[in-house]
């Protein structure tokens, strides 16, 4: 009932009272004639459009807005960006806008004005995927990696210093983590990608989920009035070969757009594992060399159409399925405490897994009237699939070859089916005096999974019911949030926020006959406040309350075969973990970014790498263990060195303080962290391009693990032929293969463990992309009122 009264009293509908409009007029010319239907966009101070407009054939315009602080941007192909701070008290006319033409001739060289490949924003920083040259031909996963301030690492796609991040799909969140999400991200084009967006502290209107912050990847949606398409073929060789093959469609003409993208890949990866456990009787040394499966097929297709110049639907499925099995060579040498080879099993491991998703979105947007309130509706559907199934078979032998016998063999099945159906509504409501936004959303997803152990040393399989089990978990949310923001001058913005999320969750053990029951009502408040000291220098604070949940695959508490020696169980009783996330920023002249913050961690949750001494087996559990500090200072650095040398910076120091609340017979850990990276663009001439990028992480240590460095030397070409009709580009990944996980230590109940896991990510890339279409077809020429709506077109 409480969430019943505070989602009413939020939406009660203030949109009802009354405005003043205001007049605001112009005309936009070059510096021959007017410029007419070009799009005039009017943003608040968080750089998000609010209302619009399109010149007429003399090139004026006119809009009406409330009294407030916005900026007005114009950018018509082949003109400069005109962008403009303008104050509203009463009807103004901005006179004539004279825009300039963007290519001026240098000599024999021609410099056309570039997107620059980060753009910082008030509460996030742009990163426009198509700038660097390595994407060509990946996927959404690596250009993500890719990103200033984001690594990918262990499954885990983290904001550095901050923890693990979730990712959305123009706006949508993906209901998948881990590996799961890293499959799923796999599927989607590189080249399908516009920009994605990094956003540290996110505001009260997106989910509070992700103590790292979100990772907003936006689609391409195809240039008005034209259609194209793109074709791309990538071969990749490392041990061994993978090739992918993409086609991405779009279509847009009038009130309709439309876009599809299909994509296949075939061929092998070479991972390599190795784990030292250090026992009192003498240490066990385990390697395990893999032949991984990358097969997969994936499609999207999505449509938008303007019923009216107000209303907009939208319609978007996404299909994917892989294959990701693989079969693995695994040897463990077991030592005694003279470090004498004593004995080693040979392991022979074959697992067939077949993963696959599906989703399903449709959206609405409406433009209730000329003074920018606006009404959005999502329905979202999501379902994933996961069939594992792992046959292995141990044979033990004696220090010189003899064959002894067999140690284990068993087969492990294992199937996941996960379902979530969300609704959400969005108000967006500017009065004169600040901008309201507010909005509820209703989360209901369905988990269940089953694990099925069966003994084969006999040679006939035979179940083992205290290794099998049946679980079923849902989790429901219900969450209302309302956003408030307010230019009080010209300097000094404020917004601040509040989400409200009441959640149910119920897991049941089948086998064990075991309930788990949660029920909690938790509070997600925002704050943001900016400085705008001069032309050069902007400082702003933000504060946010976010929480970490426990992924599905974590609660289920029966075990899952890594191998003979090493098997890993979740843990129902695993609780969210909390942080409060603070960040101070200055931005100097846009291209000198420094960020400083803070992350207070609370219930932490983790993995815990346990040992057996009597079996020698490694034991893999999940259980909230710690609290503790995040901290830091980060450097963005954006600068052109020459016309034809454009450069992204990052250098971050970070900082940990974590203490065990649980005994776990282990001592905590903690250190500096030093992460660098450098990506390097050189323009050798009209159509070609080198690309040289870098980046080292230094050995750190914090709370249960120390971890040793990570260093990628990435160079790609790009060669552009027929004016951009098709491209060439060659990629050396990881030049020196040292970008892997190595040396990742932890000591608890007194037994070192050292792992490391080289997903073979050294490579070499050549892929050919193939572009044809219509850049101008046949429209019906109209002003639209929905700015907004018809800027996702572009």
């Amino acid at each position: 009932m409480k969430t019943i009264k505070v989602l009413i009293f939020l939406l009660l509908p203030l949109f009802c009272i009354a405005q003043k409009d205001i007049k605001v007029n112009g005309k936009v010319t070059d510096e021959k004639a007017p410029i007419a239907w070009t799009d005039v966009v009017i943003l608040n101070q968080e750089g998000k459009i609010i209302n619009g407009t399109t010149t007429k054939e003399d090139g004026s315009f006119e809009l009406l807005l409330n009294k407030g602080f916005f900026k007005i941007k114009i950018n018509p192909m082949g003109y400069s960006e005109f962008e403009k701070d303008i104050t509203i008290e009463k009807d103004s006319d901005l006179g004539v806008i004279i825009l300039k033409e963007s290519m001026t001739s240098l000599g024999e060289v021609v410099i056309q004005s570039r997107k620059s490949t980060v753009e910082q924003k008030i509460d996030r920083l742009v990163y426009n995927v198509e700038n660097n040259v390595t994407n060509v031909g990946g996927d959404a996963l690596s250009a993500i990696n890719t990103a200033p301030g984001v690594v990918v690492q262990n499954d885990m796609i983290n904001i550095l210093g901050k923890g693990a991040s979730r990712v959305m799909i123009d706006g949508r969140r993906i209901e998948l983590s881990g590996e799961e999400l890293n499959d799923f991200l796999k599927s989607i084009s590189a080249s399908d990608i516009k920009s994605i967006e990094v956003i540290s502290n996110p505001s009260s209107k997106y989910e509070a989920e992700g103590t790292g912050g979100l990772i907003n990847i936006i689609m391409k949606k195809g240039a008005r009035n034209s259609w194209k398409n793109t074709t791309t073929a990538s071969y990749d060789q490392n041990k061994y070969g993978i090739f992918t093959l993409r086609d991405n469609f779009y279509y847009n003409k009038n009130k309709f757009r439309f876009s599809a993208s299909v994509n296949g890949k075939t061929g092998y990866k070479n991972p390599i594992e190795a784990l030292d456990m250090y026992f009192a009787e003498g240490p066990t040394k385990m390697d395990a060399t893999s032949k991984f499966n990358e097969g997969s097929l994936s499609g999207k297709a999505s449509l938008d159409y303007d019923f009216s110049e107000k209303t907009t639907i939208g319609l978007q499925f996404l299909k994917d399925k892989t294959t990701p099995d693989f079969g693995s060579d695994i040897r463990i040498d077991k030592y005694n405490a003279q470090n004498q080879l004593e004995s080693y099993v040979l392991n022979e491991s074959f697992l067939n897994r077949e993963t696959g998703n599906q989703t399903y979105s449709m959206f609405l947007n409406t433009k209730l009237d000329e003074r920018g309130r606006k009404l959005s509706f999502d329905v979202d559907y999501f379902n994933y699939y996961s069939k594992f199934d792992r046959d292995f078979t141990a044979n033990n032998y004696t220090a010189d070859g003899t064959f002894v016998g067999v140690n284990q063999s068993g087969r492990n099945i294992s199937n996941q089916d996960i379902d979530n159906l969300s609704f959400k509504a969005d108000m967006e409501h500017p009065f004169e005096t600040f901008n309201l936004s507010y909005g509820a959303k209703l989360s209901f997803t369905n988990s269940k999974s089953d694990a099925a152990f069966y003994n084969t040393i006999t040679g006939t399989p035979e179940l083992d019911t205290n290794q099998s089990n049946v679980f079923k978990y849902t989790e429901n949310n219900q969450a209302v949030y309302f956003s408030a923001d307010k230019k009080f001058n010209e300097k000094w913005n404020f917004k601040i926020g509040l989400r409200f999320e009441n959640t149910q969750t119920n897991g049941f053990s089948q086998t064990l006959n075991q309930e788990t029951v949660n029920d909690y009502f938790k509070l997600f408040p925002t704050f943001f406040g900016s400085y705008h000291k001069n032309e050069n220098n902007d400082f702003s604070l933000s504060y946010g309350k976010r929480i970490r949940r426990p992924s599905f695959s974590l609660l289920n508490p029966f075990r899952v075969y890594i191998s003979s020696n090493s098997y890993s169980e979740g843990n129902p009783f695993l609780k969210p973990s909390f942080s409060d996330n603070f960040e101070f920023t200055h931005s100097y002249k846009k291209i000198l970014r420094t960020s400083v913050f803070l992350n207070v961690i609370s219930d932490g949750y983790g993995v815990i790498f346990t040992a057996n001494p009597e079996t020698l087996t490694q034991v893999v559990t999940r259980d909230n263990y710690f609290k503790g500090l995040n901290y830091g200072i980060g450097e963005t650095y954006s600068a052109s060195f020459a016309d034809w040398w454009e450069s992204e910076n990052t250098l971050y120091f970070i900082g940990s303080d974590i203490k065990f609340t649980k005994d776990i017979n282990a001592v905590p850990v903690n250190g500096l962290e030093v992460d660098f990276s450098t990506n390097n663009t050189f323009i050798l001439g009209k159509t070609s391009k080198l690309q040289v990028d870098f980046s080292y992480t230094t050995p750190y240590k914090s709370g249960l693990y120390e971890t040793g460095y990570a260093s990628s030397l990435n160079i790609g070409f790009k060669q552009d032929l027929f004016n951009k009709s098709l491209q060439l580009a060659l990629l050396v990944n990881d030049v020196f293969n040292t970008s892997y996980l190595k040396n990742d230590v932890s000591i608890v109940n007194g037994v070192k463990q050292v792992y490391s896991q080289n997903d073979s990510n050294r490579f070499v890339r050549l892929s050919a992309v193939y572009n044809f279409g219509n850049k101008k077809i046949n429209v019906n020429e109209r002003a639209l009122g929905n700015q907004e709506e018809k800027k996702r077109a572009n």
